[in-house]
């Protein structure tokens, strides 16, 4: 498994993972017509632009098996929201169904925090649905829930859980 930084041909391959992602792990929680709704198209797009913006201060990385096919990303940054306490955010962090529990999560969630710490960010956080059946692997990481907010996900309000860490210290030899 490699463990690299995203480029914008990566675009298609992370909008199938992103949208594979969501429709399996999302089943039974959110609107099966909103995920049935979630396009390929719109999220090579979205992808394709977050990887061309010259100026971008977040960054974005994939797993890719020994056939070169991406099966997982991650994503992270400065936190967007004005946390004090906590200065840089996970933005997204996915790996397909069948490529879960072999260590990618914990590979990708090791390469956002490296970033981080070469952008001198020792603190991190992140928002996940707090009906998310793979909640438990930021606890198993050491993440401490921090607070929740309700938000609109495909016309339903749903609960977004907070997870952090207040020192990425105990992440840097995270899947070494």
């Amino acid at each position: 498994m490699l463990i690299r930084e995203a480029h914008a041909v990566d675009a298609a391959a992370i909008a199938r993972v992103h949208v594979d992602s969501w429709r399996t792990t999302y089943a039974g929680i959110l609107p099966s017509d909103f995920l049935a709704s979630l396009s390929y198209v719109e999220r090579e797009q979205f992808w394709s632009r977050a990887l061309s913006a010259p100026s971008r201060s977040s960054f974005i990385c994939v797993a890719e098996d020994e056939e070169g096919r991406i099966v997982g990303f991650s994503s992270g940054g400065p936190e967007r929201g004005g946390d004090l306490a906590y200065k840089g955010e996970l933005y997204a962090i996915y790996v397909l169904a069948q490529c879960q529990r072999r260590g990618i999560g914990s590979r990708l969630t090791a390469a956002v925090v490296r970033r981080l710490v070469e952008q001198d960010i020792d603190s991190m956080l992140l928002w996940v649905l707090a009906d998310n059946p793979s909640r438990g692997f930021y606890e198993t990481l050491g993440a401490r829930r921090i607070g929740e907010k309700a938000v609109d996900v495909g016309g339903i309000e749903v609960t977004e859980v907070a997870y952090g860490w207040s020192s990425l210290q105990q992440l840097t030899n995270l899947g070494a």
